[in-house]
């Protein structure tokens, strides 16, 4: 069953010039949507998403900057102000999506087997185009004050993320803000989630490879039993990490792969693990991987087994910025009304976002995108469902942010 494509009526009490440009365009921003739901491509092979954005921001008028590999920067504002100084701030989206099945009956859902987009970047996407879109109208009245960069990243979900390419590739040069959305599908549409400080935590990723002498089932003692000295790696690296960092960190290993053996009465002689990393503030991510690296040798030494870890630093925690924090709420304010904005807790998920602001002050949100009274899904699941509503109330407060975080300071 096909759902309405929202009207610009059923957006939620979109206020100001800026949302009112993007209120003319929603149900164009919901289709482009569905477009990019539809062509899901992985990490950097986002070749089609940046070629439509790109095309779509041309034809708009707006000069466009390809990033090497995929991904692309636009830029819009005027040159000077009436002051002489001209800021800039900057706007992020992602691109990318998971190699996952959709599972959903949408008649947009994923055409491409196995690669779908569980965790809404489609929507940042979209968002960010019809900010950018909007914006540049209200460059064209001679109404903004400033510019906006427009920042369209590749592979957030890989480590290392897409982030550091862009700030390597000149991404942040000049800008003195920047700010993103995620969508947060606990959240019902029309409200968001904001704090200052931590909103996510630091991840990381850690494979396991163990080696030793198999043999036979019956036989245990002239073996290194090495299955047994995997589970042992499995269940006492979590549990001795409770022992070494400080608990207040929130340091967990979560383990998603496990693999070994392929007969029930044979000791194979490899095993593999591999898992994520995880944790609150900085000072546990510092010293994560000598810590989980030192466990894993430490719990296989009695088993004779040999050990080799591949630790690979992800992200540090996403920390909004105070200022760019209350930028955003007021933003959020201006859009939904006061009643919208909701204390959001930290999260254990990470996100490269946390790349930006390790270079300037900036400030993530979290983007209600549940339809009120329905289920509530997950992200990184097939069955991923957004309230298309959520996608023009994305673009309307990333643009009014911008506007915001422009006319800061000013008396």
């Amino acid at each position: 069953m096909t759902e309405p494509t929202p009207t610009p009526e059923s957006v939620l009490a979109l206020g100001g010039p800026v949302a009112t440009l993007v209120q003319q365009r929603c149900a164009d921003l919901v289709a482009f949507r569905r477009d990019l739901h539809a062509h899901p491509e992985l990490a950097h092979e986002e070749k089609r998403t940046t070629q439509l954005v790109a095309e779509r921001l041309e034809k708009h008028g707006l000069a466009v900057q390809l990033l090497p590999g995929t991904g692309l920067l636009a830029e819009t504002g005027p040159a000077t102000t009436p002051s002489g100084a001209t800021r800039l701030v900057g706007l992020r989206a992602d691109l990318d999506a998971l190699p996952l099945d959709d599972v959903t009956a949408d008649p947009w859902r994923s055409e491409v087997p196995g690669v779908c987009h569980a965790c809404g970047h489609d929507v940042h996407t979209t968002a960010l185009l019809g900010a950018a879109m909007s914006l540049h109208d209200l460059h064209l009245q001679g109404r903004l004050p400033g510019r906006v960069r427009l920042i369209f990243q590749p592979a957030e979900e890989v480590m290392p993320g897409g982030a550091q390419d862009v700030v390597a590739a000149g991404g942040l040069a000049g800008v003195e803000r920047v700010f993103a959305l995620h969508c947060d599908p606990s959240l019902d549409v029309g409200t968001v989630g904001l704090r200052d400080g931590p909103i996510t935590a630091a991840s990381d990723s850690v494979h396991v490879r163990l080696t030793g002498r198999g043999g036979h089932t019956s036989r245990p003692h002239l073996t290194d039993d090495l299955t047994y000295a995997l589970a042992k790696v499995v269940t006492d690296v979590p549990a001795a990490l409770s022992r070494r960092v400080d608990p207040r960190a929130g340091l967990s290993v979560v383990w998603g792969v496990v693999r070994a053996g392929v007969a029930p009465n044979v000791i194979p002689s490899l095993g593999e693990l591999a898992g994520t990393v995880r944790m609150l503030d900085v000072r546990a991510w510092d010293v994560a991987e000598e810590t989980v690296t030192r466990l894993v040798h430490e719990i296989v030494a009695p088993y004779g087994v040999r050990a080799e870890v591949e630790y690979v630093r992800g992200v540090p925690p996403v920390v909004n910025e105070p200022v760019s924090a209350e930028l955003l709420e007021a933003a959020a304010v201006a859009v939904l009304g006061a009643e919208a904005v909701r204390p959001a807790e930290q999260s254990m998920g990470g996100e490269d976002f946390a790349w930006f602001l390790e270079e300037v002050p900036g400030a993530l949100l979290r983007l209600g995108t549940r339809t009120p009274g329905g289920p509530t899904y997950d992200l990184h699941q097939g069955d991923l469902r957004i309230d298309e509503s959520a996608v023009p109330i994305g673009a309307a407060l990333l643009a009014r942010v911008a506007v915001e975080a422009l006319h800061y300071g000013e008396s």
